[in-house]
């Protein structure tokens, strides 16, 4: 039996807000008018379903719809939930040209909500969740992927001074800082001794790559991270900002490549398609797109690159784990997710011994 509250989410992807999640809708109607151009009133508010970190609602008005993102509620680790940096990169990467939203404004006072919170345009089109792309046509596939390639290319391209985002990070030294981080991450998640993990935590710091370049990095650069136009294979925006940094473009290029050494299960992957005959680009040729539209002759050998985002999974899939184990995230989806450390943290050191650990 499907009642209208699934009904709603089914078909828009978003349900009604319930108890602390609804926001004061006469204090953000007000910050609205004062802050959002064009906006009139009055809204109506729904929450975006799915476990996004930070909240995420749809204001619809008779002036338009608009997209909500908020920190959680309560007490949270200084560095997390930063919707302030979301906020920024996308503001001076739609100054630059680059599809991502239109930002309206940041709100720093929790008197309005109850956290801090900004208001983006919501752009029409949709999302493509399976890689295979059920139901297109092997032109539209090679087309889109190869939209795909040249949008992150013109990521990195844009001008980090011109966007306004010359302090949106530390510009050297990408994998020493992360390859750090997520070894914090790990151990403070720790539940038991892993060899792979033991060994990529010693060998991944001593072998980093140089990095020759400096740009915005999106952090979770993938095929269903945008919104595509419905009628053609064009980005309309880049979404969910939340890793984003200065950093090394490799790292970007290198994580959206893991692609084709990831099988598919319904996801991002395309290791065990018929790309061919699919219309899916092999990653040769994906390398060869890249490195025309950004000026490079070639990429290095991305085996290091591959054991280090996969060592990155893992670490992320360690903390799920814990939480399991915790009692804290008890869903079946989640208890899987946690399964997946081990088979992560192998692949991960396959591909440092093919980098010749």
């Amino acid at each position: 039996m499907t009642t209208a509250m699934d009904a709603q989410k089914l078909f828009s992807g978003t349900v009604a807000p319930e108890g602390a999640d609804i926001l004061d809708e006469a204090k953000l109607t007000a910050w609205m008018e004062a802050n959002v151009e064009g906006f009139q009133g009055p809204l109506t508010q729904s929450k975006f379903a799915g476990g996004q970190s930070n909240p995420t609602y749809r204001i619809a008005s008779p002036s338009g719809n608009y997209v909500l993102r908020r920190k959680p509620f309560g007490p949270l680790l200084p560095s997390a939930h930063a919707v302030d940096r979301e906020y920024k990169v996308q503001a001076g990467l739609h100054k630059m040209g680059f599809p991502v939203a239109r930002q309206y404004g940041l709100c720093t006072d929790e008197s309005v909500v109850g956290s801090w919170f900004y208001v983006m345009d919501m752009v029409d089109g949709h999302t493509i969740w399976d890689g295979s792309m059920p139901g297109s046509t092997p032109e539209n596939r090679r087309a889109t992927y190869f939209a795909m390639i040249d949008t992150l290319a013109a990521l990195h391209g844009v001008d980090v001074a011109a966007a306004g985002l010359s302090d949106f990070g530390k510009p050297g030294n990408y994998f020493g800082r992360q390859v750090d981080r997520w070894t914090k991450q790990y151990r403070l998640s720790e539940t038991e001794t892993m060899d792979e993990m033991e060994r990529l935590i010693a060998w991944l710091p001593a072998t980093l790559p140089e990095q020759t370049r400096t740009s915005v990095v999106h952090g979770d650069y993938r095929i269903d991270n945008m919104i595509w136009a419905s009628d053609r294979p064009q980005v309309r925006a880049v979404l969910d900002w939340e890793l984003s940094t200065l950093g090394d473009p490799l790292a970007d290029f290198t994580y959206v490549a893991m692609a084709w050494v990831t099988e598919n299960g319904g996801r991002s992957g395309v290791a065990d398609l018929d790309r061919k005959a699919l219309g899916i680009p092999e990653l040769e040729e994906v390398v060869e797109r890249y490195c025309a539209a950004t000026g490079r002759d070639s990429v290095p050998d991305m085996n290091w690159y591959f054991a280090y985002n996969f060592f990155r999974l893992a670490g992320i899939m360690q903390g799920i784990k814990k939480r399991v184990i915790d009692g804290t995230a008890s869903s079946a989806h989640a208890k899987e997710m946690s399964e997946r450390v081990l088979p992560l943290a192998q692949r991960a050191w396959e591909f440092a011994r093919k980098a010749g650990a």
